[in-house]
């Protein structure tokens, strides 16, 4: 599909990627990736300053504009999903999509886990947990949003994640005994899908690097082999390639911080987040009815420990598969 502004002009895709929930021992871990189609000459380009009119960096000074920023400054556990959601949900209009509910949001976004995350017990509240899609606010800042990138000759042209239950997870770990390569697979699938959507046209990528590692190149040609790659550079802060095949190159770069530093990156960074933190509220709404002393958790480890002591002390007949519902290390 290429994309163009009416003239002929070719635009490039832009996508960031990133994730939420790598750490914790309870809950899933989510990756997502959002990609625009931009102007070639706004792919460098800072794009808080391009889209200024209608969003912001900071929550200071918003003005009705939307947050897009790193989901850890985004998102403030005693505020509520507040910024998350609706930057979120903004973002899924301007695709024409106003998912009712957490349930049709996961299939919309994660449409290959969507049914397996849901097959969790603690998880099926997420059919019937409602979003607030339709509010004139959420309409207005929706419109702003989509005429600034008009303006700028741009469009978001696609969110997607990837959800791993700690069923899965587990699995996965299990299967390749290395918890970063876990997180690398399922970022590989979202590289592949995107460079499946936007076939025969440039893309760059930007991804939020998890860890220490900085040479990629074997990993690269172990999932993208039919590619020729060069390696642009690898340094303690940037580890870029490109891949070349066909008539397109995908230029890809694994960046310390790309969630502070890139657009695209910080609104994966929030849609991680806002899945990840909408899946835990179920859980917790789940086994909080087993019992009025079970403090809800966010599944971090240390709070994740206590909250599985307080599960066996409180709910001694309740017998769950650990594998299914706690994350190995």
């Amino acid at each position: 599909m290429a994309i163009g502004n009416g003239e002929g002009r070719r635009m490039t895709i832009l996508a960031g990627i990133d994730e939420a929930g790598f750490g914790p021992l309870l809950g899933p871990l989510v990756v997502s990736s959002c990609a625009f189609a931009v102007a070639p000459e706004h792919v460098e380009a800072d794009l808080w300053q391009v889209l200024k009119k209608s969003v912001g960096k900071t929550r200071k000074h918003l003005r009705g504009r939307l947050l897009i920023a790193d989901s850890k400054k985004a998102y403030k556990r005693d505020e509520g999903l507040g910024h998350l959601e609706r930057t979120i949900l903004a973002a899924m209009r301007c695709l024409g999509q106003t998912p009712g509910t957490l349930g049709g949001f996961l299939k919309l976004v994660c449409p290959e886990c969507h049914r397996r995350v849901l097959d969790c017990p603690w998880y099926q509240g997420a059919e019937g947990r409602a979003l607030p899609c339709d509010g004139a606010d959420l309409r207005i800042a929706s419109g702003v949003f989509a005429g600034d990138m008009a303006n700028a000759r741009a469009a978001l042209t696609d969110v997607s994640a990837y959800c791993l239950d700690a069923g899965h997870y587990n699995m996965l770990v299990e299967r390749m005994k290395n918890k970063s390569q876990v997180l690398f697979v399922t970022t590989t699938r979202l590289l592949q899908g995107l460079m499946d959507r936007f076939a025969d046209q440039d893309i760059h990528i930007l991804v939020d690097r998890q860890g220490g590692r900085i040479h990629y190149r074997e990993h690269l040609l172990r999932s993208f082999g039919q590619m020729e790659l060069r390696i642009v550079e690898e340094t303690e802060r940037t580890s870029a390639y490109v891949l070349r095949g066909r008539s397109r190159a995908v230029h890809l770069r694994f960046e310390v911080g790309a969630d502070d530093r890139h657009l695209p990156v910080a609104l994966a960074s929030m849609v991680s987040k806002y899945v990840r933190e909408l899946l835990m509220e179920c859980m917790n709404g789940y086994f909080g009815q087993m019992h009025p002393d079970l403090r809800p958790t966010a599944g971090y480890w240390t709070d994740g420990l206590r909250f599985l002591e307080d599960l066996r002390r409180c709910v001694p007949e309740l017998h769950i598969d650990r594998r299914q519902f706690v994350r190995c290390r």
